[in-house]
């Protein structure tokens, strides 16, 4: 069937990718497996959109607009499939479309929310736009958009849209986003993009042509602590989350949370110094995550 054809094909993207998290693992449940997948692929590609960077912003941001297209086209009964010229690149031919015929089913029967789809793009166009933030509220203010949709596009497919639910949802979100924030400075500071912000930047007197040299110097290790440190406070707050849902997503959500703090963990003992190593999870942490996850208290 095409829909079974479209929903592997986002399972595809999803299993191409490596992430901080399970994405669509065997720990959910069956049912939700291709939702999650093709909100994944949706996200991913866009996120790929915004970062290719042998394009122009103009060139990225007009792809970013016929995914925006696309998924305005998903309220009707079946999506666009046509692109601007080169919107494939990222995937093969098929893809995009079998991206946004597997949404637009997941969509209308999980009864998602159509704002969050958009919130997404926005801030995928953001990293476009916008390489430097001025405070900790427009950080928080860009997370909202970037990461924690995904956490509340997860529990509606759950069928839970608990508000305590989704505020759990959204700190761990946003603490994972953080996280990346340490985890890929290098990586985002060669395209010119800080997502440390200026405020606390220039509170612990880091200087930016530091990064230019690669050095981690003490202000700006002291910096990454800061954002590390709240980003701790988040993942405490969203603990709970994984105890308030019912069924096999509690497992998901446990290694979620258990994957992101030990990328944290990681990032704190090579003292946030990412320019000689970038620390990440590898085949190594799955037994100790699973442990702990069985374990969970």
């Amino acid at each position: 069937m095409v829909i079974e054809s479209a929903y592997a094909a986002c399972l595809r993207v999803a299993r191409q990718h490596d992430e901080n998290f399970p994405v669509a693992s065997r720990l959910l449940p069956s049912e939700m497996r291709p939702h999650i997948a093709a909100i994944y692929a949706f996200a991913r590609i866009a996120d790929d959109f915004a970062d290719e960077g042998s394009r122009s912003d103009s060139a990225r941001l007009a792809l970013l607009d016929d995914w925006r297209r696309r998924l305005l086209a998903t309220r009707q009964e079946a999506p666009a499939e046509s692109a601007q010229p080169g919107s494939e690149s990222i995937a093969d031919d098929s893809t995009p479309v079998a991206v946004f015929v597997a949404l637009a089913a997941t969509i209308r029967s999980c009864h998602l929310d159509m704002q969050l789809f958009d919130d997404l793009l926005s801030a995928f166009r953001q990293d476009v736009l916008v390489k430097r933030y001025e405070n900790w509220e427009d950080v928080l203010e860009y997370c909202r958009r970037s990461a924690n949709p995904i956490g509340r596009l997860v529990l509606a497919i759950a069928g839970c849209r608990d508000p305590q639910a989704s505020a759990m949802a959204d700190a761990v979100c946003t603490a994972l986003q953080l996280t990346n924030f340490c985890q890929d400075l290098e990586r985002d500071w060669t395209k010119g993009r800080l997502y440390i912000p200026r405020s606390i930047v220039c509170a612990h007197g880091a200087r930016e042509h530091d990064l230019d040299r690669r050095q981690l110097t003490p202000a700006w290790h002291d910096a990454l602590h800061e954002i590390s440190s709240r980003a701790r406070v988040l993942f405490d707050v969203g603990r709970p989350i994984s105890d308030v849902v019912r069924g096999r997503l509690r497992w998901e959500l446990r290694l979620t949370w258990l994957s992101g703090v030990r990328v944290l963990d990681r990032l704190e003992r090579a003292g946030f110094d990412v320019f000689h190593a970038r620390p990440s999870l590898g085949w190594r942490d799955v037994m100790p995550l699973f442990w702990r996850m069985m374990t969970w208290r």
